[in-house]
C-alpha cells in the first residue's frame, strides 16, 4: 500500500524559509506572489492490505519521526 505524507508548518508558526523564497520571488519579478509557506512531501511504501493497520502505523511514524508536532501539522493519503 502506497502512503502520502504531507508535513507542513502550523499556521501560527513563523516560516523564514518560506519569506525567504517570497523575497526571493518578488526580487525576481514575481510580484503577485503573496505568502509562501514550505513543507515536506513523502512517498512510503507499506507491507500491509489493512487499511486500519496503515493508518495506525502512519500516524505513529508521523508522531515520532516524520513531523515535529510542536510547529507542523501533517496528512497522509493511501493508495489501494
Amino acid at each position: 500500500m502506497k502512503a502520502t505524507v504531507y508535513v507542513t508548518i502550523k499556521e501560527n508558526v513563523l516560516d523564514p524559509q518560506g519569506t525567504a523564497v517570497q523575497g526571493a520571488l518578488h526580487s525576481m519579478g514575481f510580484a503577485e506572489v503573496g505568502k509562501v509557506r514550505i513543507g515536506k512531501y513523502l512517498e512510503v511504501e507499506l507491507d500491509t492490505n489493512d487499511r486500519a493497520e496503515a493508518e495506525a502505523r502512519l500516524k505513529e511514524m508521523c508522531e515520532k519521526l516524520l513531523a515535529n508536532t510542536v510547529v507542523e501539522d501533517y496528512r497522509f493519503e493511501l493508495e489501494g
